[in-house]
């Protein structure tokens, strides 16, 4: 299980990645396609063209962490974005994304703000 903090975001990249890359091509493509500092502390992840691996790459204080998952049955279940190079995900989607669940499809509940409660 991954913990991430509250002030951590999380980038997920919109096109396919050749999951050979390790930390220096996985901090590379952060730095050159997404434009942004791989020693951050945020969660940047990737997939592959068939959509049954991702990679994330997180800095953690003193080396980057590196999360791997393949699914054995099926395909995760990724947002579309036509114009985008990266799309910024909620700690809740990326565990509906790592449970293999379409989070495009589901909805958190609002909060809600009472005034009176009876």
């Amino acid at each position: 299980m991954l913990s991430l903090k509250e002030s951590t975001k999380l980038y997920l990249a919109m096109t396919p990645v050749d999951m050979r890359k390790a930390v220096n091509g996985l901090s590379a493509l952060v730095s050159t396609a997404l434009c942004q500092d791989p020693q951050s502390g945020h969660l940047f992840i990737f997939y592959n063209r068939s959509r049954n691996k991702i990679k994330c790459l997180l800095w953690d204080k003193n080396g980057f962490v590196l999360y791997y998952k393949r699914l054995e049955k099926g395909k995760f279940k990724l947002p579309r974005f036509a114009s985008a190079e990266c799309a910024i995900m909620t700690s809740t989607e990326f565990q509906w994304l790592l449970a293999g669940l379409d989070f495009t499809a589901l909805q958190n509940q609002p909060n809600l703000q009472l005034n009176r409660l009876y």
